[in-house]
């Protein structure tokens, strides 16, 4: 036995059993504990006998135990989705993040091996991952979620524990042979789909498809059939974007086989048959900056892709189909689902909805995936309530602890957190449950979570180092909402007080609109206050239903961020209440400012808000001005006389942060207009586009009309 295998067995039983693993459609994960460089030795030993192409190492490229492996940092696993593997190494030495490990399990086709290099498992709990440096969770005494997965892995039957410290080889499993191999192949499900694909390219317009799937069920490659299928029956130009190029090679792959003959030409990111059809890979933003023109537009990996730039391409073509997974590394596809349902249903009520269901790249006996995915809680989901009928009276608000709760109990909160956030991840899990700053409640009906908040204490800086902070010559890990605060408004006290920032917080469909949501927020806000703390609050994707959920919670809101979120799309909003007296007198302050600031900042910083939220988000500011008689005379001659608009423009925007003003331009049919000429000065052409005006004389008249009706029926001026 080569000296490097000491406790791993010989070289031909796992070439048995890598072969076995193909024939039976499975893989498995290898756990090499011990030290790291005894795991390196042990590999280079072992790998030239086993397939590895195509296989991935994760840790420096000058350490590879072998040169076929290509060189991945962790941080890039995703560029590797779509893709298939023999082979993947991860040096858990070098970090664990847990969304790039769930990624690259999920591209081991059948007969895949996962060997992961880390410590023994009994020293998991207190191992300072480097990745923990990233988010703030080093130097931490103990770390729950490692010790979770240890505990989990512990008792796993399917695991091929390599113990790098023992002379006695490991016993391989001795895997039974079937009647017929395992072979890729068209599920029922596949084809089905791609059916329905092609009947959707072919078919009348605006009737999308959204295609969903669990990883491993063949949806990009049945995306690429029937994409061939479409250029073979007669359409010219089919057009494919993802968040990268590299999403898609499984899709052009397919494609290009089924295509055979008729392929004319072949490149990186287009195919050309020989009658003049073509596929072509467009990059999201390119697609939209360009606008070319296509039959069909299929969108992979659209969870990733933040909702209003799906919603341009939804819009801007006449066959859109859109994919996504469900469960998974990416946090996103539930959440991506409910959020773009409802745009479906505004805008195209007759799309429809496709889901795949048996695996393809590896079969239903397959250990790896329900692992990984149980490590991870990829597929969490929360259990409805029996009974419908649930009212607040039958709800239990407690704290909840996420160490200590049971897998079920976990699955539960953590279900809805996916479901209710596009954004949360595996690495939140860890984050959750890691965190000492984490303070969670969750609402309960029987046993059943139908409600969850997750909080975390943030603030309490030194004042030095607060006033760092204001200045921006220093960041601190772990305090978003009051570092914000600080940099941006200027406010050092921001820093030094104490804040309970909710982090997420989500209630059951079937129980919404029972006010549970608010019975969290005061059960936090009241032990926040026992904490000693200053104020509750809190950051998000600003909507105008989060704004009015957080508005009857009692929360202002503080600032609105300058730039978009690249995954969502959306403007920061902050939102705060105060809890000690020092904490409302700051609220109060930071309102203000932030209402002295808005209308200079408005046509500068957000000049494509949506014209509701920005009236619902100004209206909730103090009101910063008063009229005098002049601007009442100028209002009169614009609104009773033919006063030009841009002479009237000063005392019209003045006139929107009057008291109680705002408040009725919201009730107003015309407060698009408004808040597009007035508030955010767009220019005539522009306004005429997005079909708010037919031109500057009907605008201007409508404007006239709304300073009529202000004048005569509106709050006093």
């Amino acid at each position: 036995m080569p000296p490097g295998l000491l406790g791993g067995g010989e070289p031909d039983a796992w070439r048995r059993l890598q072969r076995r693993l193909q024939q039976r459609g499975e893989r498995r994960l290898v756990l090499l504990e011990g030290e790291r460089s005894k795991a390196l030795r042990w590999l280079k030993a072992l790998l030239p006998a086993l397939a590895l192409e195509p296989g991935v190492w994760t840790g420096p490229e000058a350490e590879s135990p072998s040169g076929t492996l290509a060189s991945l940092a962790p941080r890039h696993a995703r560029q590797w989705l779509g893709r298939e593997l023999s082979v993947v190494v991860w040096d858990g030495w070098q970090g664990n993040p847990p969304d790039s490990f769930a990624a690259l399990s999920g591209t081991l086709q059948a007969g895949g091996l996962l060997f992961w290099l880390m410590p023994p498992m009994e020293q998991w709990s207190d191992f300072e991952d480097p990745d923990y440096a990233r988010t703030g969770l080093d130097q931490l005494p103990r770390h729950p979620f490692a010790a979770r997965m240890a505990n989990i892995l512990a008792t796993e039957p399917s695991l091929i524990r390599i113990d790098l410290g023992s002379t006695v080889p490991t016993s391989l499993p001795d895997l039974a042979e079937r009647d017929a191999g395992f072979v890729v192949q068209t599920t029922g499900d596949q084809q089905e789909l791609i059916e329905r694909l092609v009947q959707f390219g072919l078919g009348r317009r605006r009737r999308p498809v959204v295609v969903t799937a669990d990883r491993g069920r063949g949806k990009s490659a049945a995306l690429g059939l029937a994409a061939a299928e479409l250029l073979q029956r007669g359409r010219r130009q089919v057009l494919v974007s993802a968040p990268s190029r590299d999403n898609v090679e499984a899709l052009f792959r397919h494609a290009r086989e089924a295509l055979g003959d008729d392929l004319l030409k072949a490149s990186e990111s287009s195919l050309q048959t020989r009658a003049g059809g073509c596929l072509r890979f467009v990059a999201i933003r390119e697609l939209l900056a360009e606008r070319p023109e296509a039959e069909v537009v299929l969108v992979d990996e659209a969870a990733a892709i933040p909702a209003p730039l799906l919603k341009q391409v939804l819009l801007g073509w006449p066959r859109v189909g859109f994919s996504s997974t469900v469960h998974g590394y990416e946090g996103a596809g539930r959440g991506f689902a409910i959020r773009f349902r409802q745009i479906l249903n505004r805008e195209t009520p007759h799309w429809q909805s496709i889901t795949l269901a048996a695996p393809v790249r590896w079969s239903a006996s397959d250990p790896l995936e329900p692992l990984v995915s149980r490590l991870f809680l990829l597929a969490a989901e929360n259990r409805e309530p029996v009974s419908e009928r649930v009212s607040p009276g039958d709800v239990t608000i407690e704290p909840f602890d996420p160490v200590d709760a049971t897998d079920s109990e976990l699955s539960d909160a953590f279900g809805l957190l996916v479901d209710a956030h596009y954004r949360t991840t595996p690495a939140d899990l860890r984050q959750w449950m890691d965190a000492p700053s984490a303070r969670s409640w969750r609402a309960r009906t029987g046993n059943i979570t139908v409600g969850i908040l997750w909080g975390a204490v943030e603030g309490g800086l030194s004042p030095d180092l607060a006033e760092q902070v204001t200045l921006g010559q220093r960041r601190i890990r772990g305090h978003l909402l009051p570092q914000s605060l600080a940099s941006h408004s200027g406010f050092p006290e921001a820093a030094s007080q104490g804040c309970l920032r909710v982090v997420r917080i989500a209630v059951s469909d079937s129980v919404r609109r029972h006010g549970i949501g608010r019975l969290l927020v005061a059960k936090a806000r009241e032990a926040a206050s026992q904490e000693g703390l200053d104020t509750l609050g809190t950051s998000f994707g600003g909507s105008p239903e989060l704004l009015a959920f957080w508005r009857s919670c009692a929360l202002r809101v503080v600032r609105l961020g300058l730039n978009q979120e690249a995954t969502s799309g959306e403007y920061p909003l902050q939102m705060l209440s105060g809890i000690s007296k020092a904490g409302e007198r700051l609220v109060s302050q930071l309102s203000e400012r932030q209402a002295d600031h808005w209308l200079a900042l408005l046509p500068l910083a957000w000049p494509a808000l949506e014209p509701g939220l920005l009236a619902d988000i100004g209206a909730g500011l103090p009101a910063t001005e008063r009229l005098d008689d002049q601007d009442r005379r100028d209002l009169h001659s614009f609104g009773h006389g033919h006063r030009g608009f841009l002479l009237s423009l000063p005392v019209l925007r003045k006139t929107s942060m009057v008291r109680h003003v705002g408040a009725w331009l919201r009730t107003q049919e015309d407060l698009a207009l408004w808040v597009g000429a007035v508030m955010q000065q767009r220019d005539w052409p522009a306004l005429q586009a997005d079909g708010l005006c037919l031109g500057q004389r009907e605008g201007e008249d409508r404007l006239r009309a709304l300073i009529r009706q202000l004048l005569q029926k509106g709050p006093e001026l």
